[in-house]
């Protein structure tokens, strides 16, 4: 089965070879340091710095969670079967906050848990190819 990313420029690399899952690239001010998540040409805070990218950490902590039980605006497909509830959320990688689906069982969820990048499956396109997006599961113990 093929895969490809949601959009490559969220990524480092821009490709994804279904091993480990690439890494998140933000932008960061030359003035003000800055950091934002997805990369923009300007920075939010001042007029004065060029934004550069800038490679994301893996691993972070829930800052804010909920469930979406509800399929959201478009560009969104819905899998095969139609919407399925999710959790999304705001994970803290110190630098930036990033919106992100969270890979954690509901017992598991809690503001504040360690969490590490990992892909999911977004949809399946018309060609069949699994496309992946970005998300947060728990932090395996020891590995923080």
């Amino acid at each position: 089965m093929t895969t490809r990313l949601i959009d490559e420029s969220l990524f480092e690399n821009g490709e994804y070879d279904g091993g480990d899952p690439p890494r998140l690239t933000g932008a960061r001010c030359s003035a003000c340091a800055t950091v934002v998540f997805p990369r923009q040409n300007s920075c939010p805070r001042c007029p004065d710095g060029t934004m550069a990218a800038h490679v994301l950490p893996v691993s972070g902590r829930v800052w804010s969670w909920t469930l979406q039980t509800f399929p959201p605006k478009p560009p969104y497909r819905p899998p095969a079967g139609g919407h399925r509830p999710y959790h999304v959320g705001y994970v803290d990688l110190g630098e930036v906050l990033v919106e992100a689906r969270l890979a954690v069982p509901r017992p598991e969820i809690r503001i504040g848990l360690p969490v590490r990048l990992t892909t999911v499956p977004a949809y399946r396109d018309e060609e069949g190819t699994d496309v992946m997006t970005f998300a947060f599961r728990p932090e395996p113990d020891g590995e923080r």
